[in-house]
Formats: structure tokens, C-alpha cells, sequence
């Protein structure tokens, strides 16, 4: 007698084990479950989400940052009095912990879009809690040592927003095929009613995102203003040491139109370049007068300061990363850099016919100079033979005397103020950090012939943004980057972009309702299946003696004879 027992063989399935088994390492089949997910998995699937939108808006405030990353390293400097590089941890960690985080999203709309549950293993809890109370101590230590550097995200939207939308557009249709799926299985009515209406909220939402988008390259090519100015920031920082000679003359080579430096005074009333309060930084300081390193180094006399190097640090730190990009003729070069005078710097400029503005820093109370500072550099001025027409003085301090002295000098500004006011005060140019002027303010400057230079403009999308804006000039730690930009990055007329936006709009509609009707009808076919039908002919497909199927084993049992 024969007897037939159907006996379940199932088909291997690695791609679905390895979606279970990474997110929740449930690798084997009787692992998993179609059943709800609990209200506690649910929980940690909001946590998740949180934190990869937490971790997407970190990532992209640093990738923009980059514009910035050497006033960072001042910052931590200025902090820990050891310089470094604070940026490269920071980028590595966020990267890791978005790669990670994006990975688990990815595995946790899989299980979604295969109906399994979600069930987050406890290694992955631990690692999605790290990272979220990570992000979360760095955005609160931004706050409070950086926080106008977050002035970035808007403004880098202006370059970005347009591009950013269309990817998110995509991202967003895409989900459709998921959320369609769901919807078409689904037999609980207010499911489906809240899953579509949260999901056509959040796509129509992005359908008029354009509505608020705003960027000055989106305008009428013909209404482009010339190319800003550039002023080399300490001269080429990126090329050779800071506000040396060398570094000056490296940026007149990138066809600079004028040069910036930040100047201390001597005690014996010498004016020469510095940027930090001590040498310690870009100097042999501690070599050289090591009891003294820690000295303001407006306490030093001019015969002292000419006995230090100030271009051995730059090969040593290598703060831009940039010293393997020099041949060995200009390594040599820039170890033989000393300090150098105001003077020096005006007579350079005189020699290309250069603008220059510059910081005066005032010095200590207990310095000589103390009270004759302004004096001390205008002589400076004077002695170097260069036309005033060429200097921006920016110091507020006795500006009324100072222009009768030397009525040729461009007076300059370095807070923002009204336009009425700074005529007032007979000021014709204005200073100011990148956000610190909104294109509304730099059109409102230019309609009042107040020339605008703003710093430090290092990237070129911030540099397209800010000439498609109309700013006359900039001031820029990498003028040979900037030099590579003789058009906008982008420049698109307001009709262009409308006809993009809409055609987007109307791609992704079509595309959604596609996805949605294809669900259903997929959805239905499949239930209208017999479930012998399916194992049958699955059989018949299927096989093989590499693959195991869904078939019958037949058990033998005889009677007795």
C-alpha cells in the first residue's frame, strides 16, 4: 500500500536570510515572522529614522564647511595651544556612523518591502544610540565654539537647493513602490487611509519645495555682473606660509587684485605681520627665545622678530595639506621665510599696483605703543612710497584725524552698518565675513557705491553664489582655485528652471500612480492563486537537482504478507 505525504522541501533564500539575519540575526527560517511589528520596534525604527535625518543634515554641514575648515583648526587651536588638523576625526566618525546608519535604513526598508517584521537586533541599538548621542554632543560643541558656521546650510542652499530637490524627488518616488505595496496587501482600512495621506503629504510637500527656493543663479544670464575680485587672505596660504613675503608673492602670481594681512606693532614701533596673539604657532619661537614663547608678540622689537623662522611650521604642520604639491626649489624657499614688516608687504603691493587692506591689531596697555599705534603705522605708510589710493584702512579709532593726515587712504569698515551711515562717516568700502551679508544687502551696497569685499571665500560654489549676487570683490585663502573659475558654476534663467521643476514634478506623478496601479494589479493576481496551484507549478519550474523545491515524498509501507 502506498500512502502519500506532502512534505514542505523549501528553496534556499540567501537574500532574504541576509536582510533578516544583518538587521536582526535572524538568519534561519523559523526566525521570522509576517506579523505586526511591536509597538517597541516601532519605536526603535523612529529612532533610527531620527537619527539618519540627524546624521544626513551633519553630514552635509561639514561637506559644506570645507570652505572653512582652516578657521576651525584656529579655533581648537587657540583652545589647546597645539595645532592639528580637528577636521579629519570629525569627517571620518561622520562618515562611518552615516554609512552605518544609512545601511540599517536601507535593511529596514527591505524588510518592509518583503513584509517581514522589523526586529532590530541589540548590537544594532547599542551602535544607533552611539551615533544619535554622538551627532547630538557635536551639534551642541558646534553651537557654542562655532555657531555662525551653521549660516553655511542656508546659504550653500542657494548653490545646492535646485539639485538637492530633484535627488530627494527621486528618493521620494522611488519609496512609492513600497508604500504602494503595502497599501495593496494591507486589509485594515485605516492603514491604508493614513499611509497614503502621510505619503502624498510628504510628496506634495516636495512638489511645491521650489515655491521657497531661492538662489541668486537663477537669473537672467545677461543681468551677470563682472567677476569679483580676489584678494589673497594672508596672501596664498595654501601655497606658502602665511603672511610671509613668499606667500604674497605666490598670490600676485594667481593674478590677485589685492592682498589682506593682519598686522601687530613691534615695541619699538615697528609694524609687521601676524596673525595670533603669540609666535608659537608659525615661528621658531620656542627655539629661538624658548623662556618666551608664550609672549604677546607685540613684546617682541623688530630685531628680535627678524632673528625667527616663520616658514619651517608650514612643512612641519602642513595645515592644508598641500606641502606634497611643492617642488623641492620651493620647499627651500619657503624654510628660509622670516617675519615680515608692514612695510615690506606695501612695497610689493606698490610694485604690482596692488590694493591692500589690513587688520592693525592695537597693542597691550603696558606696550610704548600703546597710544601712538595709528601714528606708528600711518608713518609705515608713508615711508613705504605707496599710493594711498591703494590702502583700505580699517581701524575705527581716530578715523576723523587720520583722514586728514592722509586723505587719500580708502576708508574701510569692518562692522556692518547702514549705507547711510557709512557715508556719513565718509566710508566707501566694507568688510565682512560671508554671512554676514545676504544678497539683498549686497544689491542694497552696490545701489549705494559702497564696494563690498567679503571673506574667506575659499570654495568655488560660494564664490558662484556670491557673483551671481553681485559682490564686487572677495578675499580668499585659495586664490589658485578661485583663479579656475572664470563662469559661475551654474546659471540658469528663471524659465529654465521653472520648465525643470515642473517636469520633475509631473515624471514623478506619473511615475507614483504607475507604481500604485502596477501594486495593485500585482497584488491582486497574486491572491487569486491557488496555493496548490503555486507549489505545482513552482515544481514544474523549479527542478533540478541543484535546487531544492516544494514537492511530494512518498512513504512506502507494505502489509504484511
Amino acid at each position: 500500500m502506498v500512502k502519500h505525504q506532502p512534505l514542505q522541501v523549501y528553496e534556499r533564500q540567501l537574500c532574504l536570510s541576509c536582510i533578516t539575519g544583518i538587521y536582526g540575526c535572524r538568519w534561519k527560517r523559523y526566525q521570522r515572522s509576517h506579523d505586526d511589528t511591536t509597538k517597541w520596534e516601532l519605536l526603535w525604527s523612529l529612532i533610527l529614522l531620527f537619527t539618519f535625518c540627524l546624521l544626513l543634515v551633519w553630514f552635509y554641514f561639514w561637506w559644506e564647511a570645507h570652505n572653512d575648515y582652516n578657521e576651525f583648526n584656529w579655533f581648537l587651536y587657540n583652545r589647546s595651544g597645539e595645532w592639528s588638523d580637528g577636521t579629519v576625526p570629525i569627517l571620518a566618525t561622520t562618515a562611518a556612523g552615516f554609512t552605518y546608519i544609512a545601511f540599517l535604513m536601507v535593511l529596514a526598508l527591505c524588510h518592509i518591502a518583503v513584509g517581514q517584521q522589523l526586529n532590530l537586533h541589540w548590537l544594532h541599538k547599542i551602535g544607533v544610540t552611539a551615533a544619535l548621542l554622538t551627532t547630538i554632543v557635536g551639534v551642541i560643541s558646534v553651537n557654542q565654539t562655532w555657531w555662525e558656521e551653521w549660516d553655511v546650510v542656508p546659504i550653500s542652499l542657494q548653490a545646492t537647493g535646485p539639485f538637492l530637490h530633484i535627488g530627494a524627488l527621486a528618493a521620494v518616488t522611488a519609496l512609492s513602490w513600497i508604500v504602494a505595496g503595502q497599501v495593496a496587501r494591507s486589509e485594515k482600512t485605516r492603514f491604508q487611509v493614513v499611509v497614503l495621506l502621510l505619503y502624498l503629504s510628504v510628496l506634495l510637500g516636495l512638489y511645491m519645495v521650489p515655491l521657497s527656493i531661492t538662489s541668486p543663479c537663477i537669473m537672467d544670464p545677461a543681468s551677470l555682473k563682472q567677476r569679483p575680485d580676489v584678494i589673497g587672505h594672508q596672501g596664498a596660504p595654501m601655497l606658502a606660509p602665511e603672511n610671509t613675503l613668499l606667500s604674497f608673492q605666490r598670490a600676485l602670481q594667481m593674478n590677485v587684485t589685492g592682498l589682506e594681512a593682519d598686522v601687530a606693532i613691534s615695541m619699538d614701533g615697528v609694524p609687521f605681520l601676524m596673525h595670533d596673539h603669540s609666535l608659537q604657532r608659525t615661528t621658531d619661537i620656542g627655539k629661538v627665545f624658548p623662556e618666551r614663547h608664550m609672549d604677546d608678540a607685540s613684546l617682541f622689537n623688530w630685531t628680535d622678530l627678524r632673528q625667527l623662522n616663520a616658514g619651517q611650521w608650514f612643512l612641519k604642520d602642513d595645515p592644508f595639506w598641500t606641502v606634497h604639491t611643492l617642488s623641492q626649489r620651493e620647499k627651500d624657499m619657503v624654510a628660509n621665510q622670516s617675519v615680515c614688516s608692514l612695510e615690506q608687504l606695501l612695497k610689493l603691493a606698490s610694485l604690482h599696483n596692488s590694493t591692500v587692506v589690513f587688520r592693525l591689531r592695537r597693542p597691550l596697555p603696558e606696550h610704548p605703543c600703546y597710544h601712538s599705534w595709528i601714528n606708528d603705522t600711518l608713518q609705515a605708510v608713508r615711508h613705504s612710497g605707496v599710493p594711498q589710493s591703494l590702502v583700505m584702512w580699517t581701524p575705527d579709532e581716530d578715523r576723523a584725524e587720520v583722514r586728514q593726515v592722509a586723505p587719500g587712504l580708502i576708508q574701510t569698515s569692518v562692522k556692518k552698518q547702514s549705507p547711510h551711515s557709512l557715508h556719513q562717516h565718509g566710508i566707501s568700502r566694507l568688510l565682512l565675513r560671508y554671512n554676514q551679508a545676504s544678497t539683498q544687502d549686497i544689491r542694497e551696497f552696490s545701489q549705494s557705491n559702497i564696494s563690498l569685499t567679503l571673506y574667506t571665500v575659499n570654495e568655488p560654489w560660494l564664490y558662484s553664489v556670491l557673483w551671481c549676487s553681485g559682490v564686487s570683490s572677495v578675499s580668499s585663502e585659495a586664490p589658485q582655485i578661485l583663479k579656475k573659475v572664470p563662469y559661475p558654476i551654474w546659471l540658469m534663467r528663471p524659465d529654465e528652471y521653472c520648465l525643470m521643476w515642473v517636469s520633475a514634478d509631473l515624471i514623478s506623478f506619473a511615475v507614483v500612480i504607475g507604481i500604485f496601479i502596477f501594486q495593485k494589479f500585482r497584488t491582486s493576481g497574486m491572491r487569486s492563486y491557488n496555493p496548490e496551484q503555486i507549489m505545482l507549478s513552482a515544481a514544474v519550474r523549479r527542478s533540478s537537482r541543484d535546487v531544492n523545491i516544494m514537492k511530494e515524498k512518498l512513504i512506502f509501507s507494505g502489509q504484511p504478507q
